[in-house]
């Protein structure tokens, strides 16, 4: 089966599936699955709930076997090179585990002297990417849960790997330490240049957080979507609500103009009005109104959320 493309063309992929197929008897938990992940980008795993995220990912870092396909991580194939291919890896599979009763520091000096050449100089480069430079002298079991996941994180960055695995990263988190956490990710991704695949029931973490995201559903792949950066906009239509004086003649003058793009004009209340048309007719538009005697108070740009996109690609399952 053929590897979906990167729709952002960020260039060599880091990570690639292609058609990994995973069946225990007569049932297929994930089913002919290929999509990849590039340097320096974030891409979010979405699917409802026994989609196949969590052994998608075991298949990937090679915890479970899988029945059909290959993956692909530094060019090396988990099948056939586990060891090499594995080696490009760095990940937090359900929850990181460390010694309580150890520091920060020795934790990390510990899983330090399983990799070849990580010095100590690597071990505060890490802490520092995750803010945990002035915490390593405590012992761990002084940590908050945000703290231990940045520390499982810095774990996983000490050989240097190309790509970071994270699943359910946010889990159990308060809304500051998810903030933290999302601008972390961002800033390992930017510094490291590191390619990384988080799976994450918070939708409106992953829109943040995420370049693109990959929807599985009953193990197949729904839909890869870019998010959160700029669209081509010169052939796609925008949603947008108008704040007028007079909705009414708004609606008049709207539909006497001659633009092919223009759609979809209903009043939305006593002062408001949607449209939809072309990105490059807004500015016509707004000048006829205002030539037409209309009041313009506030234009807005609707889009629907990444709940929105995910319900309707998975026809209202719900993530989990």
């Amino acid at each position: 089966m053929n590897t979906v493309k990167n729709t952002q063309g960020q260039g060599t992929a880091v990570l690639q599936l292609n058609g990994v197929t995973k069946r225990i008897g007569s049932k297929t938990l994930v089913n002919g699955l290929s999509f990849e992940v590039t340097k320096g980008e974030i891409v979010g795993l979405l699917g409802p709930n026994g989609a196949g995220k969590t052994t998608t990912i075991r298949m990937i870092v090679g915890l479970i076997s899988m029945s059909e396909g290959d993956v692909h991580i530094g060019g090396h194939s988990v099948r056939t090179d586990f060891e090499r291919a594995i080696k490009h890896v760095g990940g937090i599979i359900e929850n990181p585990e460390f010694y309580p009763y150890m520091t920060g520091m020795d934790n990390l000096k510990q899983y330090a002297r399983m990799s070849e050449g990580v010095t100590e100089a690597r071990i505060h480069e890490v802490t520092k990417l995750v803010g945990l430079q002035n915490a390593l002298d405590k012992r761990v079991k002084a940590y908050s849960l945000g703290m231990r996941q940045r520390l499982g994180i810095a774990q996983a960055l000490l050989h240097r790997p190309s790509v970071l695995i994270l699943d359910e990263p946010t889990n159990g988190l308060d809304p500051a330490g998810i903030r933290e956490m999302r601008d972390y990710m961002k800033s390992i991704a930017q510094k490291e240049g590191i390619a990384i695949l988080v799976s994450s029931h918070l939708l409106s973490e992953m829109e943040l957080m995420c370049s693109r995201v990959v929807v599985i559903q009953e193990g197949k792949l729904v839909t890869v979507r870019s998010i959160g950066g700029v669209q081509e906009q010169d052939s796609t239509l925008v949603s947008l609500a108008l704040q007028v004086s007079d909705t009414e003649l708004a609606r008049r003058v709207l539909k006497g103009l001659q633009v092919e793009s223009l759609q979809g004009i209903e009043e939305a209340g006593a002062d408001r009005i949607t449209l939809s048309l072309r990105h490059e007719d807004t500015p016509g538009i707004v000048a006829a109104l205002t030539a037409g005697g209309v009041g313009i108070y506030r234009i807005e740009e609707q889009k629907a959320t990444l709940e929105d996109e995910f319900l309707k690609w998975t026809e209202g399952n719900r993530i989990a």
